[in-house]
């Protein structure tokens, strides 16, 4: 019995030990890896992903959606599943709609910057496609000057999740 709960603090302290790291998307997503955890990213696979993302909560000072892509692909980088083989497009709509404001238009109705403005470009630059339903900003009367430049407009948020899932992506929420 000794023996195996000394077993498992030993294992628990290298596991919940690690340092928490953010080695694709600096600074974002933050995940703690380890090689020794069962049902690890499969770099034989390529990753069609799309996401839903309506939640205006934040996670780490940026929008929880936002913070979940980031945190996927510092978990797909940790296993060295590159950029090629990592397709994520995601649909922000709903009450996440205004995180698409540009930082001008942002500071005009919150009185800050927009505080997801970096992590939609590191986002961008990794290759992930941002929509927002153009229905929600209608809703909330955003125009279209008034979105950030890597955000781009969809008809609705339903037509990028069904068009891209009956392409074999598939859903995060």
């Amino acid at each position: 019995m000794k023996k195996t709960v000394l077993l498992l603090l030993l294992f628990s302290s290298h596991v919940y030990g690690q340092d928490w790291v953010t080695p694709v998307i600096d600074g974002y997503g933050k995940i703690k890896y380890s090689k020794n955890i069962a049902v690890q990213p499969d770099d034989k696979l390529e990753y069609k992903i799309v996401y839903k993302i309506t939640t205006s909560e934040s996670r780490e000072g940026i929008n929880k959606g936002l913070n979940g892509i980031a945190h996927a692909i510092n978990m797909l980088g940790c296993k060295n599943i590159f950029k090629e083989d990592v397709k994520i497009v995601a649909t922000i709509q709903g009450p996440a709609t205004t995180i698409v404001l540009s930082d001008d238009a942002y500071q005009k109705k919150f009185g800050k910057k927009n505080p997801n403005t970096k992590v939609i470009d590191l986002l961008t630059q990794y290759g992930v496609k941002l929509f927002v339903c153009s229905q929600a900003t209608a809703y909330k009367k955003i125009d279209s000057s008034e979105i950030n430049e890597n955000i781009i407009e969809a008809l609705s948020g339903s037509s990028v999740l069904l068009n891209y899932q009956l392409n074999g992506y598939a859903l995060m929420q």
